[in-house]
């Protein structure tokens, strides 16, 4: 396989790190700031962004799970109508940078196996270019990444496959040489559009029968790409 591989495009939020056990716990403080202490609001809230207030989890429709921040933003100014949805964004994005990472693997040793042999790496999330950055220099591995983008970095958000194109340029290497890497179908149906192979994991939100018909294969984790790709 590794002869037919010159790169790896990860998802960042359910694929570098674990989506529940990095999300939930800045979810659930979200919506209690966002409403104010309105039992209500938070109520309403939480129905919108699909969070489960008696069992701190995302439901499997949230968007948060592939929506860009944007976007998100868009869904709660539909519940806060007095504010606007640029002021949402930029409240979400600031706040999404202190969020506690939970990796989904131990990343430094992974991107150093991946490295060692010879593959560039890249992230493209729909979260923020700026929240990005910060969790991974916050994870210790940014300088282990080739290229990082998010929705706002000019390249389009997925499931358009523009942005994974743009890793595809910028590395110079020819697109089905790639693998994406999701734990969304937003992930993977632009892997598919872009004419890379996907790789699905579990560690978001996506049951595999939800990720399977779209990935070429499915994994627990990130942790076992290496070995398959040596195999």
């Amino acid at each position: 396989m590794l002869t037919e591989v010159d790169g790896v495009l990860f998802d960042k939020d359910g694929t570098l790190f674990e989506f529940q056990a990095t999300w939930a716990v800045w979810a659930r403080q979200t919506i209690e700031d966002l409403s104010g202490g309105d039992s209500a609001l938070c109520t309403d809230l939480a129905h919108t962004l699909g969070f489960d207030l008696n069992s701190n989890l995302f439901t499997s429709d949230s968007p948060i799970i592939a929506a860009s921040v944007r976007e998100i933003a868009e869904h709660v100014q539909k519940v806060l109508s007095e504010r606007t949805v640029d002021a949402i964004e930029q409240e979400l994005a600031i706040s999404a940078q202190t969020a506690p990472l939970a990796p989904a693997v131990p990343l430094a040793a992974f991107l150093e196996a991946l490295k060692g042999l010879g593959l560039a790496v890249g992230v493209m999330t729909n979260d923020a270019e700026s929240v990005a950055h910060a969790q991974l220099k916050q994870a210790g591995v940014f300088e282990q990444f080739d290229f990082v983008a998010g929705y706002d970095s000019g390249y389009g958000a997925k499931p358009s496959p523009d942005p994974l194109l743009a890793f595809a340029n910028k590395m110079e290497l020819s697109p089905d040489r790639i693998l994406m890497v999701g734990d969304s179908t937003h992930d993977l149906v632009a892997g598919r559009a872009a004419g890379m192979r996907t790789v699905a994991v579990l560690t978001g939100v996506a049951l595999e029968e939800e990720l399977s018909p779209y990935a070429d294969v499915v994994f627990p984790n990130i942790g076992h790409i290496p070995g398959w790709l040596a195999a």
